[in-house]
């Protein structure tokens, strides 16, 4: 079978490797950046660290912040029309995942403008042209988004996420320095960097892994259980481990999925704001659970990836016993909860039924029942 890797041309890492922006512009020929933003790292000095370098060299710009944590339709099509409007020739997108897909998705647009109204690029978007150049510089250590080709936006009217995947959206230059990173808070590290975790478990874990995309998987998942406790703490050790770790599952999920964790997630964010990294912890030893009777001997090399000792002494069921417990130990270390308040039992089929249609699914490794999916998120109710 034909195996697929997609990765971007370019990427910087390690403390102070923002300053290569300015060389990649200037080399690139860019003549004007876009330079979309949320509202928060505005607010905060987060961005300026990149506008300053371009204040410096004189370098054009417009800044779009009109980006919620959950960007939505409106979002998109506000920017495309900023964009339009603003006479730039790339973007810079500066921020988490918010950032990184609206800039995604603006930039497809923008090349391909028979997709403005955005719903259409959902599941493998079929577009003809490579998106607007950009520049991905992400302040948190967790969606990858800089090196994947997803992209996730949701439909506020049918209150509900959609995945878009498509080779044509990969920024063609990252940025990954964790002086980026670090002036989040615990609780956004600690529920970014459990997303890099589902990430990559999930990777490792789904249909489609395969020999090369395991290496990046189960690398990042040592490097997560290695470093992610000392992110939180804002430990410089923390935040450089977390940055490369959170890359490198990138690496490996966008060439070969996720799964159910990631459909659910998906839809307790689409229907009750709750953040997707936080969502994805949460159900991330559920799901394991869900999963564990289907997944070989994987079980065994997430535990010892995650330090627990004595595993080659272990049954099967101890070693996946003992994989889900070290991963409960170490959401609980950084506080992520346990249940949301939010979910009601009238929305269950709801729920259920949304997750199963997400673009994430078809990858678990198992197949799920909708009383099932039922289930797990009844496990959330407090």
């Amino acid at each position: 079978m034909t195996k697929r890797i997609i990765l971007n041309g370019t990427s910087y890492h390690g403390k102070g490797s923002i300053n290569e922006i300015i060389s990649e512009i200037k080399m690139r020929g860019f003549k004007k950046a876009f330079v979309a933003s949320d509202p928060d790292l505005v607010k905060f000095n987060v961005t300026s660290k990149v506008t300053d370098l371009l204040d410096k060299e004189n370098f054009p710009y417009e800044l779009y912040s009109d980006i919620k944590p959950n960007p939505t339709i409106e979002n998109v099509q506000n920017g495309v029309k900023a964009f339009k409007n603003s006479g730039a020739d790339f973007i810079i997108a500066i921020g988490g995942g918010s950032s990184m897909d609206t800039s995604k998705a603006i930039g497809i647009i923008i090349t391909n403008p028979e997709f403005e109204d955005v719903r259409s690029l959902e599941g493998l978007s079929p577009t003809k042209n490579p998106c607007v150049p950009i520049i991905a510089v992400p302040t948190t250590a967790g969606t990858a988004a800089e090196v994947t080709i997803n992209y996730v936006i949701t439909d506020v009217d049918k209150e509900r996420k959609f995945v878009c995947v498509d080779p044509h959206d990969m920024p063609i230059v990252a940025i990954v320095d964790s002086n980026m990173m670090s002036s989040m808070p615990k609780g956004l590290t600690a529920a970014t960097g459990m997303d890099a975790l589902t990430h990559a478990i999930e990777g490792y874990t789904t249909r489609d892994a395969w020999e090369m995309t395991d290496m990046f998987h189960i690398e990042a998942i040592r490097l997560i259980g290695k470093h992610l406790r000392g992110a939180v703490e804002n430990t410089p050790e923390g935040r450089e481990g977390m940055a490369l770790a959170q890359y490198i599952a990138g690496m490996g999920f966008s060439n070969v999925g996720l799964g159910i964790d990631h459909s659910m997630a998906h839809t307790l964010s689409a229907h009750y704001d709750t953040p997707h990294g936080v969502a994805c912890a949460m159900f991330l030893p559920i799901v394991m659970e869900f999963n564990r009777d289907y997944t070989g001997e994987r079980y065994k090399d997430i535990a010892i990836a995650l330090g627990v000792e004595g595993v080659d002494k272990m049954t099967q069921e101890e070693y996946r016993d003992a994989a889900i417990k070290a991963v409960e130990k170490l959401s609980a270390d950084v506080g992520i909860p346990k249940t949301n308040e939010k979910i009601k039992e009238e929305d269950l089929d709801q729920l259920a039924t949304d997750a199963l249609n997400d673009a994430c699914y078809p990858g678990n490794p198992r197949e799920a029942t909708k009383e099932q999916v039922i289930e797990m998120f009844r496990k959330l109710m407090a």
